[in-house]
């Protein structure tokens, strides 16, 4: 078996991706390692996510930052002692910038809880429900210098409980943390 691939965990919420992945790499089912969480809300649950998994967490405040550029640099800092090879956006609520797109090109993805192009951005389960859309999905992307614009990998159908935002975020969720462990290790391989 060839040595796992180092990867960064990016999330800015309560980290169930991150722990649907983390959970897979412990089952053996991904050939990764999480290196490192970053997270752009030091108070995020997903930190205590990570510590309970003994994962160094980088949690860095924007507005600490001069610029948005200056904010990437120190997280591609930490990046490279760590030497990770691939960024894994799990709920990160910020858009990537050019500076690290760049660090790492074609080496970032991300998962969104819609079959995009439709309902990309924030909100993409209530934005399905205000349409009245019947099924809805989950899309594993490479990220570019868009919203939710980059180049598809793998998707997966989610059908929508109508009236019930709650039972759809679950069924959303449940297919994320199944889908996304799929994607990546196909990408990863």
């Amino acid at each position: 078996m060839t040595a796992p691939t180092k990867i960064a965990v990016f999330a800015s919420g309560s980290g169930s991706n991150f722990q649907a992945i983390q959970e897979a790499i412990e089952r053996g089912e991904l050939n990764a390692k999480v290196e490192l969480v970053v997270t752009d809300k030091p108070n995020a649950f997903v930190v205590t996510r990570a510590k309970n998994f003994n994962i160094p967490v980088l949690a860095l405040s924007p507005k600490e930052f001069a610029s948005k550029a200056d904010y990437e640099t120190a997280i591609i800092e930490a990046l490279h002692e760590c030497h990770v090879e691939w960024i894994v956006l799990a709920g990160y609520m910020r858009l990537i910038s050019e500076v690290l797109l760049m660090a790492y090109p074609q080496r970032i993805v991300n998962i969104h809880p819609s079959l995009l192009p439709a309902f990309p951005g924030k909100d993409a389960i209530g934005q399905a429900m205000e349409h009245g859309v019947k099924i809805t999905g989950v899309t594993v992307h490479f990220v570019d210098e868009g919203m939710d614009t980059g180049p598809i990998i793998a998707q997966a159908a989610v059908s929508v409980v109508e009236g019930n935002r709650e039972a759809t975020e679950m069924a959303v969720h449940k297919e994320e943390h199944v889908l996304y462990t799929k994607a990546l290790q196909q990408l990863l391989k």
